[in-house]
């Protein structure tokens, strides 16, 4: 018996505002961070009824108390989808939401579903990223990765000695680049079509409402990073000011094959190319979506000269540097994070995927001379993620 697969497409992404760890989430559960997501994907496209729901996949990086017992079913049940909705919970570290999003949507190029939520939570307040891991002696014993690897920021610094034309001034000067363009779009009403603001409560102020990203630094200066500790490495380059800071937040994204969505009347905001994920060194990790994205551009049979919009995550800024330059895209390139990325916004680990897939979204919807566009972030212990995206809003021109 033969199969043909079908087209996978991307209806429709939300996301809670991103919020600082101990910030306004501090009285939250995870939990209700992703349930208001789904809640909202329902409520925006009301011709999807909720049976036909196929799956829900929710990631987390931390799954343990409100993170845990398998959270896509116990989320999909408190969001008030029929029981008939099946769910479970996947971890890929700060790639879960985009590998909820690519396992589902194989699901449906294979005809598995046809119609799928998936989405990511991180409250990296209530549970930092290695709460009750037990890593096995034998990874550092026997040497199978360096110490570094499980410290974010000493891989972020390690990528600098990789890449030494990557300068303390150039990461500052992306920094400051994110915050600007971050802070433009706000202005300009980009960022908050897709935002789920949640009510929140706090035992000393009350209740509250989340509206808008609680991490990001307005008004950032070169002199203002140039002031902050290195403290991954003494007269380092990483700082809290050029890297991701420690966020909660939560992502929720409806995908379905494109008949399906026809029939439906539902939104096509994007449809699925091809992806790709890749090991690297775990002491390098940010070098992981170079080789990733080459990957992903070779089973679409594109080059990177054909990509006409980048969504990069910005775990740190030599990250995103370092993928510019082996790709020969200058710093300041306006195709990549138009709408300015992670250091701003923040990156609450297994939901960002989402983020960025919705934001490209809107780049699509903005920028019809566009073709391809591509999601990518670099994994914790060593991997990359890539996601390669058509515009079905393409007007047949070149971008």
């Amino acid at each position: 018996m033969s199969r043909q697969l079908r087209e996978v497409v991307f209806v429709d992404g939300v996301r809670t505002p991103f919020g600082k760890a101990k910030g306004q989430y501090a009285e939250t559960r995870a939990d209700d961070l992703v349930i208001k997501c789904i809640r909202e994907l329902m409520r925006r496209n009301p011709s999807l009824p909720p049976e036909r729901v196929d799956e829900v996949a929710v990631a987390a990086t931390t799954q343990i108390g409100d993170q845990g017992l398998t959270i896509g079913r116990t989320a999909s049940l408190l969001a008030g989808l029929p029981q008939s909705v099946p769910g479970f919970a996947i971890d890929r570290m700060c790639a879960g939401a985009m590998t909820a999003v690519t396992t589902t949507a194989s699901g449906i190029a294979f005809g598995a579903y046809d119609v799928a939520i998936a989405g990511g939570v991180e409250h990296m307040g209530r549970h930092p990223m290695g709460e009750g891991v037990d890593p096995n002696p034998r990874i550092l014993s026997e040497r199978i990765v360096n110490p570094d690897a499980l410290v974010m920021g000493k891989t972020a610094e390690n990528l600098h000695d990789r890449y030494p034309t990557i300068t303390k001034e150039r990461v500052d000067a992306y920094a400051v680049r994110s915050q600007d363009k971050t802070a433009a779009a706000y202005d300009a009403g980009k960022i908050q079509p897709d935002l789920v603001p949640v009510a929140t409560k706090s035992a000393e102020l009350g209740w509250g409402l989340a509206s808008t990203d609680e991490p990001m630094r307005p008004g950032t200066t070169m002199e203002t990073l140039a002031a902050l500790k290195t403290p991954f490495r003494s007269h380092g380059n990483v700082t809290a000011g050029n890297a991701a800071g420690i966020n909660d937040g939560a992502t929720a994204s409806l995908l379905a094959d494109e008949e399906t969505a026809r029939e439906l009347g539902l939104p096509i905001r994007m449809r699925l190319v091809s992806y790709s994920y890749v090991g690297v060194e775990p002491e390098v990790m940010g070098a992981g979506p170079i080789p990733a994205t080459e990957k992903a551009l070779r089973q679409a049979g594109l080059t990177i000269d054909d990509i006409g919009a980048f969504e990069v995550n910005e775990a740190f800024a030599v990250q995103v540097l370092a993928f510019l330059e082996h790709f020969g895209i200058a710093d300041d390139d306006a195709r990549v994070n138009p709408y300015g990325g992670a250091i701003a916004m923040g990156h609450p680990l297994a939901s960002s995927g989402v983020r960025l897939m919705t934001q490209l979204a809107r780049s699509f919807e903005e920028r019809p001379e566009v073709r391809y566009g591509l999601t990518t972030m670099c994994i914790g212990i060593g991997m990359g993620g890539t996601v390669i995206w058509e515009n079905p809003h393409w007007n047949g021109e070149a971008a």
